[in-house]
């Protein structure tokens, strides 16, 4: 296995864990303390097994997860081995064998389940999100309804999802085209959506036919435990073998499962680096993978925009989950008419949040911390390395000495579009704000870093709309205009090029992902033909 896939321990940046072996039992727990007694209506304990494959177990290192707001532990979870994770393996091999028989709308109804099962514990699981990863409250929920809405999408796709009958060129001769199930799929998620995006691969994999196997982000262990037992509990209502698994652990596990040729389908999230370490590994046993991998999203402003909510979306955009979105804004670039001015706003509007500053689950907190020190590190050393390059600090750019990982969200001017740092991704709140001359060159300016994911337009010029959508405008898979780089809906089909990694999830044909197409020739004439008027006889 390749040195570089120890890292999936951290998804290389997106989860730097911080988690500790289990302490004494002296040590106090965020779980008994009565206000957080909403984990517990989650199943949660002080310590909890990290496998599941039918049962519940855990043999493996035991870890502490941590409220990055207050620096407090939550609770434990006991991590599974590489043997662990081999047994997992087999059982979701053999409960795909039974889930493939199930018709596609019976499998439908499953999902339909688990989508009113997360509306009972939407509330509380929300939170749990919001405790564990450190995102604001209603981003919490939002995260959970997303996996709600993509299983309500599920629903109707399994009633609809097909292939095509293509015309023969040969008389009395049909082409169909059929999609089947790939098998098991590996899921690798990451910190910052822990819920969500396990949801949108699992709820479309089990509706084609697959059975699921989750290794969650290793400093959001309780969020994995929780939802999996939401899950689990609708399967075990239904008889249903445990089509879902889940196996938390270490660097150990992470390479056992992509090098497994058993896991027929890698989904990866996390960073751009493991994540090309991981598309060769498991193309290395010609596995299939889907790759959601980094972002520098750039949002421009042309000259013709409506600032004020270009000014809206920046705000959103440079600041939701703390900077922590692989949608995060990254870069503004500002038609040189409006770069001052635009400049002086958007330090304005962030002046305001300041005293929105705090613990994640706060009614009136906007922005809450970063998810670990190692996130506090490198926001630190980019804006230090910013200044060294010459940028100018127009507003924040300090940590807060206060309990929990918390800095100011930043605004940094006067860089070259094409400094390093400009074209390296921080996974915090820092923006870096450019003076373009034309759209032309502010496009030329999104599409030069290496990453593809997501990028936005505001302008009320419809030709410039139309050429940043076209063949000359951004190279990402998500192209916006008058909206935000990030937030994006489950309808659509989510993923980005170039160093992004390819793949899609969510909507759209992304299901086509979770299936191996079978092309079908039927000949019902009778006698054979050839195609290509080719003849073949010895008569």
């Amino acid at each position: 296995m390749i040195a570089h896939l120890r890292h999936l321990t951290r998804l290389a940046g997106r989860g730097h864990s911080r988690l500790a072996s289990s302490s004494s039992a002296s040590t106090s727990y965020l779980i008994d303390q009565p206000e957080y007694s909403f984990l517990k209506e989650l199943g949660l304990e002080r310590n909890n097994p990290g496998v599941y494959s039918g049962h519940w177990q855990g043999r493996g290192q035991t870890i502490t997860s941590y409220d990055p707001g207050t620096g407090q532990a939550i609770a434990t979870v006991r991590q599974g081995n590489v043997q662990e994770l081999q047994q997992t393996i087999g059982l979701g091999v053999e409960a795909y064998k039974q889930w493939r028989q199930v018709p596609a709308p019976v499998r439908g109804e499953i999902v339909r389940q688990i989508g009113d099962e997360l509306r009972k514990y939407k509330e509380p699981l929300g939170k749990l999100v919001s405790l564990e990863v450190g995102k604001i409250y209603s981003e919490g929920q939002g995260e959970v309804q997303e996996f709600i809405d993509i299983c309500d999408y599920a629903v109707g796709l399994s009633r609809i999802y097909s292939g095509q009958l293509i015309n023969s060129e040969r008389a009395d001769h049909t082409i169909l085209e059929a999609w089947r199930p790939l098998g098991l799929v590996g899921v690798i998620s990451a910190y910052n959506f822990p819920n969500a995006v396990f949801g949108w691969n699992a709820a479309i994999a089990l509706t084609t036919g697959n059975s699921v196997l989750w290794k969650g982000a290793p400093s959001t262990p309780l969020v994995s435990v929780a939802t999996t037992k939401i899950v689990a509990d609708v399967l075990r209502r239904n008889n249903l073998p445990p089509v879902v698994t889940l196996c938390q652990g270490g660097t150990d596990v992470g390479q056992s499962l992509v090098a497994d040729k058993r896991v027929n389908l890698v989904s990866f999230t996390g960073s751009c680096k493991t994540g090309q370490d991981v598309g060769v590994e498991v193309q290395r046993r010609f596995g299939k993978v889907i790759l959601e991998l980094g972002g520098n999203n750039a949002l421009i402003i042309d000259s013709s925009a409506n600032v004020k909510m270009a000014l809206d979306a920046a705000l959103f955009g440079c600041i939701g989950t703390s900077g922590q979105r692989c949608t995060t804004t990254r870069r503004i670039i500002v038609h040189e008419q409006l770069h001052d001015q635009f400049v002086t706003s958007l330090v304005a509007k962030y002046k305001q949040l300041i005293p929105k500053i705090g613990h994640q689950l706060d009614a009136q907190t906007l922005v809450g911390p970063v998810h670990t020190q190692q996130n506090v590190d490198s926001y630190r050393t980019t804006i230090e390395e910013a200044k060294a390059l010459g940028g100018t600090v127009a507003f924040g750019g300090k940590v807060l000495e206060r309990s929990g990982y918390y800095v100011e969200p930043t605004i940094i001017t006067g860089l070259a579009h094409d400094a390093s740092v400009v074209h390296r991704e921080t996974f915090a709140p820092i923006v870096y704000v450019l003076k373009a001359k034309n759209v032309d060159e502010a496009i030329s300016w999104n599409n030069e870093v290496e990453q593809g994911l997501s990028s936005a337009i505001f302008t009320e010029n419809i030709s410039q709309a139309f050429k940043w959508i076209g063949a000359r405008g951004s190279d990402c898979g998500i192209v916006n205009i008058n909206t935000t780089t990030n937030g994006a809906e489950i309808g659509g089909a989510f993923g980005g090029e170039k160093a992004t990694g390819g793949g899609r999830e969510s909507g759209s044909d992304a299901w086509k992902q979770y299936c191996k197409r079978a092309t079908i020739t039927v000949n019902h004439s009778g006698e054979l033909a050839c195609a290509q008027g080719v003849v073949f006889n010895v008569e």
